[in-house]
């Protein structure tokens, strides 16, 4: 097992040799998507992040269990539960019941994850199926004093929480500030105190999604759910939990302080957060016009992009920049991943063609060190594909016949392209998936070579200067013709 990893845990802003709670077992709990509407890149990056997260620790051998929720009830306007419920918007919106909302953008956030060939979690619980665990926790808070009743809305007392707990432990914001910054209580205002959030919600007369509780019919809250499920499949104290970095001020923040008035222990050992997407150096936003979908990245239908870029070279792209950074969208930027990825995948071709020698005048293990040392260095993913490009220089200048390798050293290589390129970072090659492209070329190929069998070289030339107007590169050797992308 890997005892080496250093994570940067939010909760202490450093990074800490990573112990789990109960080694080798690894609990880890992310925050999924409210599936109201498609998901958007920043979700994909997270999960994208996440998904490195979780091979690599199966790599190092722990035993894990991810959890990553669906937010399918309970998701208001304000982050202090002021609003509408935004399923039941948009099941208006779109004349559906709310659950017809649920199932088709869950469907969608699914299809988009499989293309970016990520792993599903272990476990994938949804908030309307654990409302009784969740009425449960708001009891026992309320046994230990700390939430409220208010004409059927509980709410968390967050300033006689304060007393007892950091609240702010999370951001290290100044709660004297964040009351400063927040509105007065209007005179109608149920709630004792500014900071204070729901747990519950009464429901509304034209409320769609109720369940029945003792405080009257409601719904939960979006952050009691988190707290919930995390407690029932990972157990009061777990190891690693994680998430987008707009969800620390309010979202974790408040979870950690529903699952210590409800357990009296901090939940996470380790809080991980991703950043922020940028285009062009903008945030990314619906309301600033740069925002697009993932599928519109993949087709480039939107005005900010000059073409669509496939899956692989997206996800190669996020790769390319550390979880912790901030990721710049452009053109430029996407075209050098594209150029990237496609050189990174034509060496990975090559390896099966590569004929050992009887000595090498390379080493491989140095490469595999550097990208363990890499990925223990919380997850430094830019720092191993700058390594698996100098193992791609090596097959390359193996293939083209400028140096040798032996066996003990090729079967090095191999391992760790597989290790690193396929299980863990979870790439593979589109155009080699494509077996009607392979078919197609493999019969192209076998006409150009008998052309040129039978001395007739323009149509043989004719062949090679067509498939390279297409992108397609031959390259003939000893062993026969081989093509890649160009």
């Amino acid at each position: 097992m890997n005892t080496g990893l250093q994570l940067y845990n939010t909760l202490t802003r450093k990074k800490e040799l990573f112990e789990p709670l109960n080694a080798p077992h690894v609990g880890m709990y992310v925050c999924g998507p409210t599936v109201y509407s498609d998901v958007h890149l920043g979700n994909c990056r997270t999960f994208i992040s996440f998904d490195l997260i979780f091979r690599y620790l199966k790599y190092s051998g722990y035993k894990v269990r991810y959890v990553r929720n669906i937010t399918d009830a309970g998701h208001l306007e304000g982050d202090r539960d002021e609003g509408d419920d935004k399923f039941a918007k948009r099941a208006k919106l779109e004349q559906l019941e709310p659950m017809e909302i649920v199932q088709k953008y869950t469907l969608g956030f699914h299809d988009v994850l499989r293309m970016f060939n990520t792993l599903p979690p272990s476990i994938e619980p949804t908030a309307t199926g654990h409302i009784i665990e969740q009425i449960e926790m708001i009891k026992e808070i309320m046994n230990n004093g700390y939430a409220y009743e208010a004409n059927g809305t509980i709410y968390f007392d967050v300033e006689k929480y304060s007393k007892n707990y950091n609240y702010t432990i999370l951001t290290n914001r100044n709660l004297e500030d964040m009351l400063a910054n927040t509105r007065e209580l209007g005179g109608q205002d149920e709630k004792r105190g500014r900071l204070d959030f729901a747990l519950w919600i009464k429901a509304k007369p034209e409320t769609l999604m109720r369940w029945a509780s003792p405080w009257g019919e409601g719904f939960p809250g979006w952050h009691i759910e988190c707290s919930a499920m995390s407690a029932k499949y990972l157990g009061a104290e777990f190891d690693i939990h994680g998430g987008g970095m707009d969800l620390a001020a309010t979202h974790h923040t408040n979870e950690i302080a529903q699952s210590e008035a409800c357990s009296h222990k901090q939940p996470a050992k380790y809080w991980m957060h991703t950043n922020m997407l940028t285009v062009n150096g903008t945030r990314m936003s619906k309301s600033a016009g740069n925002g697009f979908l993932p599928e519109q990245l993949f087709a480039g239908d939107h005005d900010l992009l000059e073409k669509g870029f496939s899956p692989m070279t997206v996800k190669f792209f996020m790769l390319q920049a550390h979880y912790r950074s901030t990721l710049d969208f452009s053109n430029e930027a996407l075209d050098a991943s594209e150029k990237g990825f496609k050189r990174l995948m034509n060496a990975l071709s090559l390896l099966d063609k590569l004929s050992p020698a009887e000595s090498s005048d390379f080493e491989i293990d140095p490469i595999i060190e550097n990208c363990i040392k890499a990925m223990n260095d919380d997850f430094n993913s830019p720092v191993v594909i700058a390594e698996l490009f100098e193992a791609s220089r090596i097959i390359n200048t193996v293939y083209d016949g400028k140096g040798k390798i032996s066996i003990i050293e090729l079967d090095k290589l191999k391992q760790l392209m597989q290790d690193f390129v396929y299980d863990i970072f979870g790439l593979k090659d589109e155009e080699s998936s494509n077996v009607e492209l392979n078919s197609v070329l493999d019969m192209v190929i076998d006409l150009r070579k008998t052309a040129k069998e039978n001395k007739d070289y323009a149509t043989s030339d004719k062949i090679r200067i067509g498939l390279q107007s297409m992108g397609i590169q031959l390259k003939d050797s000893k062993e026969g013709t081989t093509w890649n992308k160009a």
